[in-house]
């Protein structure tokens, strides 16, 4: 699934690419993906121009006058801007086509992603979204702090979209080791100080990925079709039984909420 790195590597693609531009035409190759999209929108955006676009956790937010197209990647999807006569590939589901003859297209083969549309730029799926964690507000006191009384596991705290978004499985599991704090670990054991490490680590190895391009392990890439390539310095995640680079002891790969994590047992206690 793409997680904050990817979303904001995109992001910063699509600005580039798209801000200012007009849009033509609408396409909604297949409208039913995790909700159906707003058929308005083919007329709603029709002669539009992208004014801004946001991210929030991992949605992409894209701002016109008449309101924010609001996009979600969900498990497989990427978003590609080509020449608008570029053939239609496979689970090519939404389009938007520019006067500058560009065209936007979301894919998604397992169709868990969304589109959907915001008049006043507020949406249910945002309004209880945590802090970023890149923020101002993401200082080393705020985990200690929420956590005092969460009885989950800290992977399952961090990745709690209500405390802090755009922390998904993979930077979960990175930060986790190089702050040295065992995923088991319920988040009210855990002190002050070693917070304040994760914080840190938490900001470090996210902006190191934005920088990568984002990770890369199946199907992601970016608008422009570049891989992530963060992947390449991985230190825990999808290294099951490889040695760590810090202790030389084996990965463990245990499974948490139905999700695979990763970690040393040496540096991680």
């Amino acid at each position: 699934m793409p997680e904050l790195p990817e979303v904001e590597t995109i992001k910063l693609g699509l600005e580039v690419l798209i801000v200012n531009q007009v849009v033509e035409r609408i396409y909604l190759h297949r409208a039913n993906l995790r909700w159906d999209i707003p058929k308005h929108l083919v007329t709603t955006l029709a002669n539009q121009s992208v004014n801004k676009i946001r991210r929030r956790g991992k949605y992409l937010l894209i701002e016109f006058d008449v309101g924010t197209l609001i996009i979600h990647l969900g498990m497989s999807g990427s978003i590609k801007v080509l020449d608008s006569n570029t053939s239609l590939k496979k689970h090519d589901h939404f389009e938007l086509v520019f006067a500058n003859k560009k065209s936007m297209r979301l894919n998604d083969p397992r169709r868990f992603g969304a589109v959907l549309f915001s008049k006043d730029n507020t949406h249910p799926l945002l309004d209880n979204l945590g802090i970023e964690p890149l923020g101002e507000l993401f200082d080393n006191e705020y985990l200690y702090t929420k956590s005092r009384k969460k009885q989950q596991n800290i992977k399952a705290f961090i990745m709690d979209s209500k405390i802090i978004v755009g922390i998904g499985n993979i930077y979960a599991c990175e930060s986790l080791h190089k702050a040295g704090i065992h995923p088991e670990r319920k988040a009210v054991s855990i002190n002050k100080k070693y917070y304040a490490t994760l914080t840190k680590c938490i900001k470090e190895i996210l902006s190191r990925s934005i920088a990568a391009g984002g990770t890369t392990l199946q199907d992601f890439s970016a608008v422009d079709g570049k891989p992530g390539y963060f992947s390449q310095t991985l230190l825990v995640y999808g290294r099951k039984n490889e040695k760590c680079t810090q202790c030389g002891c084996k990965i463990v790969c245990i499974t948490q909420s139905q999700r695979s994590t990763f970690y040393c047992k040496h540096c991680q206690q």
